[in-house]
């Protein structure tokens, strides 16, 4: 049977088991799904006014975190202190083409601004160009920078690479000590979807979480993502889909 038929298949029994009309058998309960997402608030046009809102959603709903951009995460650390809901912010998003020295420089503000959790953008341009070594160092230099202070995601921007480069990327971030790798579709507009988890989950294995974004809307779409090995989903629907999965428990 080929890989999807399968992912067909699994899907439907997800969504017959939300509708009620088979046994609930998931992926993740119910009640623990709003704790694997990651409340995303990184449109430009965000005003300090929203970014507050978002942390009373995300405390409310009890998100793994909340994404800010970098000039908001002290704003964003000062809502949800002593709460218990982490401070994530992106670094040299979504290019990657800052400096090294740039994206180390951001990584240590936005740490000392108190962020618990940053997604860091590699050097893709790099990558592009066949210098792995570079992007390698770059990444390197992140982590060094980390270590220690804070969670780095390694962002993995699936849609620009070719199937060879993505080995490579996966397989330099499975050994670069990140904790977490995000897949992401921002600069290829890509829905996510399970087979991507899939693919990353058999190249990096289980020593890395995975963490996947990309239109997710309905918490059937969240399910399977899980089932397919995700460990987080970062969204702006978040608030939406707790509800119905609340709804549903």
């Amino acid at each position: 049977m080929d890989v999807e038929k399968i992912i067909a298949q699994v899907t439907q029994k997800v969504m017959a088991q939300l509708s009620g009309s088979e046994p609930m058998d998931l992926p993740v309960d119910l009640g623990e799904v709003a704790g694997r997402f990651e409340h995303s608030l990184l449109n430009p046009d965000l005003s300090m006014e929203r970014i507050v809102a978002g942390c009373m959603e995300a405390k409310k709903y009890r998100f793994a975190n909340i994404c800010v951009t970098p000039y908001l995460v002290s704003t964003a650390a000062n809502c949800l202190q002593n709460s218990g809901i982490k401070v994530c912010s992106a670094v040299a998003f979504p290019h990657g083409a800052a400096s090294t020295a740039a994206k180390v420089a951001e990584i240590r503000e936005c740490t000392e601004a108190g962020a618990d959790e940053l997604d860091v953008s590699l050097n893709l341009v790099a990558v592009k160009s066949g210098r792995m070594d570079d992007a390698r160092r770059d990444l390197d230099a992140m982590v060094q920078a980390a270590r220690g202070r804070v969670k780095l995601k390694a962002i993995y921007e699936q849609g620009l690479y070719t199937p060879e480069e993505k080995e490579k990327v996966l397989l330099m971030i499975k050994s670069s000590g990140v904790e977490f790798l995000k897949i992401s579709n921002f600069l290829s507009g890509k829905k996510a979807a399970p087979e991507d988890v899939r693919f990353v989950r058999g190249i990096v294995g289980r020593g890395v979480g995975i963490k996947i974004d990309g239109g997710v809307k309905t918490l059937e779409t969240a399910m399977s993502l899980f089932g397919a090995g995700a460990d987080r989903i970062g969204l702006t629907a978040g608030p939406a889909i707790a509800e119905e999965a609340l709804k549903r428990m």
